[in-house]
């Protein structure tokens, strides 16, 4: 691929597809569904089954990188889009800059915020080889999380949408 800001795909570095929308009524793995709509406190018919630690207003929404699961499937790791509990699994962005204040804008109306690094635990296990859901821990590997975003914009989203990097926000 050449250095420049655009992929062979024609998209841009800080622009992206929405490849997969993952729900479950609670815990994982979370199913493909083709579109949803996104509320203030998530995808519509997503639930968790630990409240404490999953949901609200600033978790509302779990997003995961498509390369980084084909990484973690090129190393030997059952995972597959949302088995790890993310629910949108995105393609084409440099994960690596996807961070707390960082606005994505998904669709055509859908505006969120990234809000948190998730910390994995144990109920993803068995998308990991002999358990290690460390591997997607932001501290043990920087680069490779999951990431929590509050919804700034509602609206409805689609599978092929596209996903674009705002502005970090401002006021946090």
């Amino acid at each position: 691929m050449a250095n420049d800001s655009v992929s062979q795909s024609g998209r841009g570095l800080h622009t992206g597809i929405l490849a997969s929308i993952n729900i479950s009524g609670g815990g994982v793995p979370k199913r493909r569904v083709t579109g949803s709509r996104v509320a203030l406190l998530g995808l519509q018919g997503d639930g968790q089954n630990d409240k404490v630690h999953h949901g609200g207003p600033d978790r509302a929404v779990c997003l995961f990188s498509l390369e980084r699961v084909h990484a973690l499937q090129a190393e030997g790791h059952p995972i597959e889009p949302g088995s790890a509990g993310e629910n949108l699994t995105v393609e084409g962005l440099r994960w690596e800059s996807v961070m707390p204040g960082v606005r994505l804008k998904v669709g055509e109306s859908v505006v969120l915020e990234i809000t948190f690094f998730t910390s994995p635990c144990k109920t993803i296990r068995h998308s990991f080889l002999d358990g290690r859901f460390v591997r997607i821990s932001q501290k043990v590997h920087p680069g490779w999380s999951r990431v929590y975003a509050r919804v700034i914009d509602q609206g409805e989203i689609g599978i092929g949408d596209r996903v674009e990097v705002l502005a970090a926000s401002v006021t946090r």
